[in-house]
């Protein structure tokens, strides 16, 4: 659920919040201004829906893990960025002066998520080749590396839309592990992410 809710929430917004440029501005900045909670919101919600399935993962350091990608999500919400890019309107055209504390929180709710989930990949990709399972270690190694280059691509044109295409994908392999019967607890009520 996390996935689906987080993309079309942004995608409504991108589309519909006055200014807002796809390819420039990224999903952050859509928490300011009068429309700024369901933003806010998003993030919190899919955070939130992180840590209820790292709850119902194994093995338990993989969900450890992934519910710290969610924590980092839900701080990177509830701790808004400071305006810039020329979003939303009258913020400064470029890179913001200075960066307040709230926007420093931001940032390191972002970095915590990406560490989680690039951690959790690795691991997980691990997890599968060990035990042979080589669909499932292709697979995560393919995305781990598929959100690193869309993060890490060196031209700066674009990089919201890539970022959001990043975190569509860290967002559906969580989905796609909780697919997997061996790495549900059992017992364990889990969200699909």
């Amino acid at each position: 659920m996390a996935g689906p809710l987080f993309v079309g929430v942004w995608a409504v917004q991108a589309l519909t919040r006055e200014g807002f440029e796809v390819g420039r501005h990224p999903v952050s900045l859509l928490a300011l201004g009068e429309f700024g909670w369901v933003q806010i919101a998003s993030f919190v919600i899919t955070g939130a829906l992180l840590v209820l399935a790292g709850a119902g993962l194994r093995p338990r350091w993989g969900g450890a893990l992934i519910a710290g990608f969610g924590v980092g999500m839900v701080v990177a919400g509830v701790f808004v960025t400071d305006a810039g890019a020329g979003f939303p309107a009258g913020a400064p055209a470029g890179a913001p002066e200075s960066t307040s504390w709230h926007g420093i929180l931001h940032e390191l709710g972002f970095v915590l998520a990406s560490l989680c989930w690039t951690a959790a990949a690795i691991g997980f990709a691990v997890h599968f080749l060990r035990r042979r399972q080589w669909a499932a270690g292709a697979a995560t190694v393919a995305v781990l590396l598929a959100v690193l280059a869309l993060a890490a691509w060196p031209d700066t044109d674009g990089i919201p839309i890539r970022l959001v295409i990043a975190t569509a994908l860290q967002l559906g392999s969580v989905a796609a592990l909780a697919a997997i019967p061996s790495m549900v607890r059992p017992g364990r009520p889990l969200v699909v992410a």
